[in-house]
């Protein structure tokens, strides 16, 4: 059987859905603000499939996560160890979009995605393992995550939700997100649960789907 749609309500990956969901707002560039996201299990990965919905007005570079970096708003990155891999991609704005990237290790095969539509497969990083440890956060350039955080570098706009898998999902399961059909729960971060600390300026908001 096809993939079963939620109600016009339920707009999200998880399968709980409720009327209303969290929603982080970094409001401006600053050095302090940025989110701590809490994972389900540990960070030793072999493969994962990351998502999240974006919306941002700056014009910059601005970085959203640890293994995701916003280089610039037509060009997409993010990074396990050492040197990354980049996406050349149409511009983020402030009209939300899904975004997802995956990765899987045995073959290294890589991808980006934008409201479902997949970007060509690059080879990154392949029999990597990313090992435990890692530090969960969104907002801040993680360069700079053993140092002081450079205002210039922090992620201003709207998130929410992000979500992380433990496998790469396939491109029709990453459609179904990007059209909030159901999908399985993420295992890492299911952003329906996962707890949020937040620092600085951010503000957690409730927002009615």
């Amino acid at each position: 059987p096809g993939p079963v749609a939620h109600p016009p309500i339920c707009l999200l990956s998880h399968s709980a859905c409720s009327a209303t969901v969290k929603s982080l707002l970094f409001p401006s560039e600053t050095s302090t603000s940025y989110v701590d996201l809490s994972p389900l299990k540990s960070l030793t990965l072999s493969a994962f499939t990351l998502c999240m919905r974006v919306a941002t007005e700056v014009q910059v570079g601005s970085p959203v996560w640890k293994v995701l970096k916003v280089v610039s708003l037509s060009r997409l990155s993010f990074y396990l160890s050492g040197d990354g891999v980049y996406f050349s991609v149409p511009e983020l704005g402030a009209l939300e979009t899904h975004v997802c990237f995956t990765w899987d290790s045995q073959s290294g095969a890589t991808a980006v995605y934008l409201d479902g539509r997949k970007s060509l497969t690059k080879i990154y990083k392949k029999v990597h393992v990313v090992r435990a440890g890692g530090k969960v956060l969104l907002g801040q350039d993680p360069d700079n995550f053993l140092g002081d955080f450079d205002a210039q570098q922090s992620f201003v706009g709207e998130m929410y939700d992000v979500n992380l898998w433990d496998s790469a999902l396939s491109p029709s399961e990453i459609r179904d997100l990007a059209s909030g059909r159901q999908v399985q729960r993420a295992n890492v971060i299911d952003w329906a649960t996962v707890q949020v600390q937040s620092h600085g300026e951010v503000q957690v908001l409730s927002r009615e789907l």
